[in-house]
Order: C-alpha cells, then structure tokens, then sequence
C-alpha cells in the first residue's frame, strides 16, 4: 500500500476521536448543570467542567497567559505527530494508531481552547472520596494512544533495515 495512503487511512481515526470528543462535548455543555454531578453508577458520575490548564488543572489559574501557552504548546505537538505518522511504513499499524490517537485527542482539546478558551470535561471517576480530575474523550483518545505508543516502542520486536 502507498505510504501516504496510508497515512490518510489513520487520519479518518483521527478525524472520529475529534468528533466524538466534540459531540459529547456539546452533549455535556447542553445537558448538565457546571460543577453539578449526575451519577451514572458507582465510581461513575457525569460533572461539567472548564478547565483552561492542562492535564489535572496544571497551570488553571495562571491568569490567562495558558491559553496561548497550550494553543500553540497543541498545534507544534499535533504537527509534530502528524508528521511522524505521515512518515511510518504500513507495517507499523500499533504505532499509526497510538499516534491517531494522540492527534485526534490533541486537536479536539485544541478546538476547545480556541473557541471557548478552556478545555470541557465531564467524565467524572471516582472511589469512595477520591475523585481522578474530570476528563474528556480526547483526554482518553491521548492516554489511550500514549499508552499504545509505550507498548510498541518497548514490547514489540522491530524489523532492522536488512529485514525489510
């Protein structure tokens, strides 16, 4: 298969991570109340909630500079990514899709920050007192990905050049 084909191939899981993030997005901003949990089932809950930092509110109340931080912070890494997905081998499936992965989830934060200037979250996983921060699909696409990017640079055996 053309390598850029390829590439494209993975874009479309790319392109489904960004509109389901966004669409539960929406579906969050129209249906709860901000700060208000709806439990779902145990250690389960449904809360609205902005955040204009990063992962676990880092840099939230850092007086609005963040934002231009984390836009610009997304578009070098989301370019970044797809540059390094552009170039894999259509062998290397794992690792085109961590790296979907990570582009989609990076994109539909990045959508966010631009248009509202914070980030929506509204999952909401807990036990007993202890509440994970609230995070949203591309948060999962992102950890997902990365996770799946650990895996296959670590676990899976790679063809040297003379193999190919």
């Amino acid at each position: 298969m053309n390598e850029a084909i390829y590439a494209r191939s993975w874009l479309i899981l790319s392109f489904v991570v960004i509109v389901l993030d966004q669409v539960t997005k929406w579906l969050a901003e129209s249906m709860l109340q901000f700060h208000q949990p709806v439990a779902v089932f145990p250690m389960f809950n449904l809360t609205l909630v902005h955040n204009s930092g990063a992962a676990f509110s880092f840099l939230s109340d850092a007086g609005g500079w963040q934002r231009w931080f984390f836009i610009i912070l997304a578009v070098i890494v989301s370019t970044m990514v797809f540059q390094w997905l552009w170039r894999l081998r259509s062998t290397e499936r794992l690792h085109a899709a961590a790296l979907a992965l990570i582009l989609g989830g990076a994109l539909g934060n990045l959508i966010d920050r631009v248009i509202n200037g914070y980030v929506i979250d509204f999952i909401d996983m807990y036990y007993e007192t202890y509440h994970w921060p609230v995070f949203n699909i591309a948060d999962s696409a992102i950890t997902i990905g990365v996770i799946l990017l650990i895996i296959d640079l670590m676990f899976i055996p790679k063809k040297t050049a003379s193999q190919d």
